[in-house]
């Protein structure tokens, strides 16, 4: 089998509002959580409580996430404040 080459290259990655989706997602984990928990019964009759524990769960890894996300941020921005303290006017910076 031969071996595999891109053909171009691959394009930037996109940036976007990346603490506000996984909040927005963190959100929504916890509606489902709560909007199950009326019918615990149920789901612990019929063997599904997972679907209840997973939404929690879902939340919990939302919660670190954002954290993460915020920190990244931020690190971004403290990088991008240094270049361009750093940088001459008038010079690009070198390409990543």
């Amino acid at each position: 089998m031969a071996k595999w080459t891109p053909k171009h290259e691959a394009p930037e990655p996109l940036e976007g509002p990346v603490v506000a989706t996984v909040t927005g997602g963190t959100i929504l984990w916890f509606v489902l959580f709560v909007a199950q928990l009326p019918f615990y019964g149920w789901f612990d009759d019929h063997g599904h409580t997972w679907w209840v524990w997973t939404c929690l769960v879902g939340t919990g890894l939302g919660l670190i996430g954002i954290w993460y996300a915020r920190g990244r941020e931020a690190a971004i921005a403290r990088d991008a404040a240094l270049r361009a303290r750093t940088d001459p006017p008038g010079v690009d910076s070198p390409a990543e």
